[in-house]
């Protein structure tokens, strides 16, 4: 063979060498992401073949790679698989750096173009709530809202997103702590109807508002959830009561869809 003819064969021998190593870490990686989208706590290697149509001999060494640098986890009595420290690790990390503002940012702008109104993103604080952005609507009539001022939880469309959504011991603590400020006259002041009202939001999906932190003004609220469930922001859509009526139209999907959306970028899966 000539040396043209030998180094044509050894460049044909690593690209062929190359590509099978590509395929392996990209079925690697199927295997990885299929643990996070599966819902389930652990897996079995019969599973994952069957999900991935990868042979159960093929996802036995994926696996056995994947051990090897804490991402899987095996259980040495059930024999099925978890995600390990290391994977958990990066899930962390990508959340430390996640920025809910800029996330979300697209959301207000759509919800502020689809409803006519004032859109806002809230965080939580304690035991309070802050808006932290709002996209305003082009309208002489229109709602704005001051960044950055603590509210209490109990007041108010975004606030009661938030403390419908927490467990029930948190929401009792929540109210052993605090009495019920009255802002408004519709401000719930009884802590039994408060709780009523909780119970009503979490079964429906979001939290309404009329007046009850700020006379005059009308809003729906919808939580943001992590990927463990738990609620880490608010988004909502407010505007003159005169005019805007929260429930009417398309705009409780419209929030619902936008939430859904930012909270699966977070990894819930709910």
């Amino acid at each position: 063979m000539s040396t043209s003819a030998a180094a044509k064969a050894n460049h044909a021998t690593d690209d062929d060498s190359q590509s099978r190593s590509i395929a392996a870490v990209e079925r690697a990686m199927d295997v990885l992401l299929y643990f996070g989208r599966s819902g389930q706590p652990d897996l079995g290697v019969t599973e994952i073949a069957t999900a991935l149509n990868l042979t159960k001999a093929a996802v036995h060494r994926i696996l056995t790679a994947l051990r090897s640098r804490d991402l899987i986890t095996v259980d040495p009595v059930t024999r099925r698989y978890a995600l390990g420290h290391a994977a958990v690790a990066l899930g962390r990390a990508y959340l430390a750096r996640t920025d809910l503002r800029a996330m979300a940012a697209p959301e207000l702008r759509q919800l502020a173009e689809q409803t006519g109104e004032t859109a806002t993103l809230s965080l939580r604080r304690g035991d309070t709530r802050l808006y932290v952005d709002q996209v305003v609507p082009d309208q002489e009539l229109r709602m704005e809202v001051t960044l950055g001022i603590p509210y209490p939880l109990h007041a108010g469309g975004s606030s009661k997103a938030f403390l419908a959504f927490l467990p029930e011991v948190e929401i009792d603590s929540y109210l052993d702590r605090h009495p019920l400020q009255q802002l408004t006259d519709k401000t719930l002041t009884e802590p039994a109807k408060l709780r009523k009202e909780l119970t009503a939001i979490r079964k429906r999906g979001y939290a309404t508002s009329l007046g009850e932190r700020q006379a005059g003004a009308a809003s729906i609220a919808a939580p943001i959830f992590d990927h463990d469930g738990h609620v880490v922001a608010v988004l909502s859509v407010a505007g003159p009561s005169a005019r805007f009526k929260p429930e009417q139209g398309e705009t409780v999907q419209s929030l619902l869809d936008a939430a859904g959306r930012i909270s699966a970028q977070l990894g819930y899966a709910g």
